[in-house]
């Protein structure tokens, strides 16, 4: 057990140094725009800054989304054994990463291409683990409804650790009715949030997760309540949301915004430009995982909702009217829901009423 509180900033990832870089380089891009006027296409400018950037095309909406993994294949490479290499769950959770990204702005993933990189090309010699890792790309695409277009799998000697693994990724996406474009410009005063359950930790805070494994005597051995070792659980492979976005478009549910909850954790949830508040009274009970990780790293309810996902991969904001008509959408996709809160007029700001949080606008500069 830890003697001292741990921090997710402490662990090596810390927003607060990442994020006016982040912000500076879309300043940097808003230079590049007019370029697609070589095309007869248009920047939507008010898309900087959300999960996928969109342009306007005579009939319709393109979206792109580059998005990486992060660190959880290293607890694959904990994990492996003979049988197993976790490597198409692994997979999966790089597809979900990027197609998840792609859908918050109502584009439905066309395309997926995916990037390789490795340290050595000796890590292709484990055909097990390279084999489920291609198979696995290929059944996330297909889970998402999109083609897997190719990608690059360079050999980086000197920048990747050779018995690692880069994986990352892209997606183009499709908004063929305008209608379904998604931006957060109709956020209003009384609409209602949904959440939509996690398989788990997803890809987000493994750093983190990865420092406790080394607190604890058993590692990634480490028993949960529910019967699972710590590893198993942090491998649980990240949902795919597509065809909970595709079951809202079809079922005419209005989508005001839409929000991919990882890095920032609850923090994203006031992602939107406009300034509202989001009052959230009613949340899911987080995976045993999360609870390990909580008392392992003595970490405070805001340490913990601030960064992880805590029990939500999702969120949609739809009028209140509709709310209904989104869970039993979430019920159709095989998910989970609730309808967690409100928004509400007022500085932009989350507020978990029954953990006594609030988040302010000045711990999410995404912008």
């Amino acid at each position: 057990m830890a003697t001292s509180a741990h921090t997710y900033a402490a662990s090596g990832v810390n927003y607060q140094e990442m994020d006016p870089i982040k912000v500076l380089a879309q300043q940097k891009a808003r230079q590049t725009a007019d370029n697609l006027h070589f095309f007869g296409l248009e920047e939507l400018s008010t898309s900087r800054g959300e999960s996928a950037y969109v342009w306007e095309a005579p009939n319709g909406y393109g979206a792109l989304v580059v998005e990486g993994l992060g660190t959880k294949n290293l607890v694959a490479d904990a994990m492996r054994t003979k049988e197993k290499s976790y490597y198409d769950q692994i997979a999966q959770d790089t597809v979900a990463m990027i197609v998840n990204d792609l859908i918050v702005v109502g584009a439905l993933p066309q395309v997926v291409n995916a990037y390789f990189a490795i340290g050595d090309s000796a890590w292709m010699n484990d055909k097990q683990r390279a084999t489920d890792l291609i198979n696995g790309w290929a059944a996330a695409c297909n889970a998402a409804g999109a083609a897997w277009g190719g990608g690059e799998t360079p050999t980086l000697k000197g920048i990747i650790n050779p018995k690692t693994i880069d994986l990352a990724g892209s997606a183009v996406g499709w908004i063929g009715n305008k209608q379904d474009l998604v931006l957060g410009d109709k956020l209003a005063d009384g609409d209602a949030i949904i959440l939509i359950e996690s398989s788990g930790i997803h890809a987000n805070g493994l750093t983190m997760a990865r420092k406790m494994a080394e607190l604890l005597p058993q590692g990634y051995a480490t028993a949960l309540d529910d019967g699972r070792s710590y590893g198993e659980a942090l491998l649980t492979p990240t949902h795919i949301y597509v065809s909970l976005v595709r079951e809202l478009q079809e079922q005419k549910v209005p989508l005001h915004y839409m929000v991919n909850v990882t890095g920032h954790g609850w923090r994203k949830l006031m992602r939107a430009r406009q300034a509202f508040s989001y009052i959230l009274n009613d949340i899911p009970e987080p995976q045993p995982e999360f609870k390990l990780i909580q008392q392992t790293a003595r970490a405070s309810d805001e340490e913990m909702y601030g960064n992880f996902n805590m029990g939500v991969g999702f969120a949609v904001f739809t009028p209140a009217k509709a709310a209904a008509k989104a869970l039993a959408c979430a019920e159709q996709a095989g998910l989970k829901a609730w309808q967690a809160g409100t928004v509400k007029t007022g500085p932009k700001q989350v507020i978990i009423t029954s953990k006594n949080i609030t988040f302010t606008e000045d711990s999410l500069e995404v912008r």
